[in-house]
């Protein structure tokens, strides 16, 4: 018989549609964030901006550096239809693994067009999980092309009917991390969204050490847990990468006492990986799936946002606090009226 930890019905909860944030709040910073002391349950309300007050002194933050690509295409096949594609994983250059929507019944063979013409791809082949692989025909860098007709790949429950340009390009500023490097995710880290070059600075000054990290988030983000038994699930692999530097900083700070507060799920990820992996190699590709009961070897607190009901993260911020504290914290979220999601507010679990 499962304990509860491990049935998925137990990560349910009841959201109402109006707290899922649908546009970001005007300013980065201006969010709203629920403080979880683990050791207590206790919960405190602050504004984001009180993060600088909230930190340790001694601890050391892990972000994200992974870029957004613009992998949301909108386009048509050669009958006119319309369809819209999003960019997965590459596979080979030029060669994507993409979810095709509103497309009906797309011929192995048949061309497809992006961008008014500006971009051609050729499908190759339809896979077992329902994904096609294209060929992108381009005289240009695909990276370049896509930076010119693609749209940032917002996930599902951000409904935009239609976007007009100086709409899309207000997503393309926010749905980024204002220290995005490392171009390859189709999902934002999304608890990176709330920092300004000001708070950094202010990191900065007050001593805080930052490292940064790569995992570029792919279409596990968006793959729902579909077992009740939720050690049967299997997370898809995504790439990460350290640099030496940071390779040889975490491993010392994982034999030392300082504090080090993941930025995000992902940063979470990337560092249980190395952990295990016993810091011998800077890059790889990880399928870490992360659910109570877990110890930790190296992350002591969580920034990040709030999660869907069931996900595989709501799962991975449950084995760092437990379930029950989580789902109160979630709760009293919904009764303050916290926003939810990439766009929302967050959580500080310290």
């Amino acid at each position: 018989m499962c304990q509860p930890d491990w049935l998925l019905d137990s990560y349910d909860f009841d959201l109402p549609e109006d707290l899922i944030a649908q546009h970001p709040p005007q300013r980065r910073d201006a969010s709203r964030m629920l403080l979880l002391d683990r050791a207590s349950g206790q919960l405190h309300h602050h504004a984001f901006s009180d993060l600088l007050t909230l930190l340790p002194e001694d601890c050391t933050l892990v972000f994200n550096n992974t870029r957004v690509i613009p992998a949301r295409l909108l386009g048509k096949r050669r009958s006119g239809a319309r369809l819209e594609a999003l960019l997965l994983e590459e596979q080979a250059p030029n060669l994507w693994s993409v979810l095709v929507r509103k497309a009906g019944r797309i011929k192995q063979g048949e061309e497809l067009e992006f961008g008014e013409g500006r971009l051609l791809a050729v499908a190759r082949e339809r896979r077992d999980d329902g994904t096609w692989l294209l060929q992108f025909e381009t005289k240009e860098p695909l990276t370049e092309v896509l930076e010119d007709v693609g749209l940032p790949p917002l996930p599902p429950y951000i409904k935009r009917r239609e976007v007009s340009s100086a709409e899309a390009q207000h997503d393309r500023e926010r749905y980024q991390t204002c220290y995005a490097k490392e171009s390859g995710a189709v999902a934002a880290p999304t608890a990176g969204l709330h920092f300004t070059p000001e708070i950094l600075t202010a990191l900065d000054q007050r001593g805080i050490e930052r490292l940064e990290v790569t995992l570029h988030v792919g279409r596990g983000t968006f793959a729902p847990v579909q077992v009740e038994d939720v050690r049967q699930h299997s997370m898809h692999l995504e790439a990460f990468s350290v640099n030496p530097e940071t390779l040889e900083r975490l491993k010392e700070l994982s034999r030392s006492r300082n504090r080090l507060i993941a930025i995000g799920t992902t940063s979470v990820r990337v560092l249980e990986t190395l952990a295990q992996q016993g810091f011998r190699e800077c890059s790889g590709w990880t399928n870490l799936f992360l659910y109570p009961p877990y110890r930790f070897q190296m992350v002591d607190g969580l920034l990040t946002n709030f999660h869907l009901p069931k996900s595989t993260l709501l799962l991975l911020v449950s084995a760092l606090c437990g379930r029950a504290p989580l789902l109160n914290a979630y709760a009293e979220a919904i009764r303050e009226r916290y926003r939810f999601f990439s766009y929302g507010d967050c959580m500080l679990l310290l």
